[in-house]
């Protein structure tokens, strides 16, 4: 995983290109909620959502609620 240094604090962050969300979902039939999706790439439920947010205002990906979950799907 790359990592990155926070240039305010110094500390380093782990960095997760979006190419891993989207490999993520693809390993996952193309479908899957946020917590399958962090667990694929390894990753915090938090960072998943954020950039799984950010795909989909690129329209990578597509998400609709089910229950109180989101299901987050490859973009056609």
């Amino acid at each position: 995983m790359p990592r990155d240094r926070d240039e305010e604090t110094g500390k380093y962050t782990q960095n997760y290109p979006s190419e891993d969300f989207i490999s993520a979902l693809e390993a996952l039939d193309g479908s899957a909620g946020t917590s399958e999706i962090a667990g694929e790439v390894g990753c915090a439920y938090r960072t998943a959502h954020a950039k799984l947010s950010e795909l989909e205002k690129k329209q990578k990906v597509t998400s609709r609620k089910v229950g109180n979950a989101k299901l987050w799907q490859l973009s056609e």
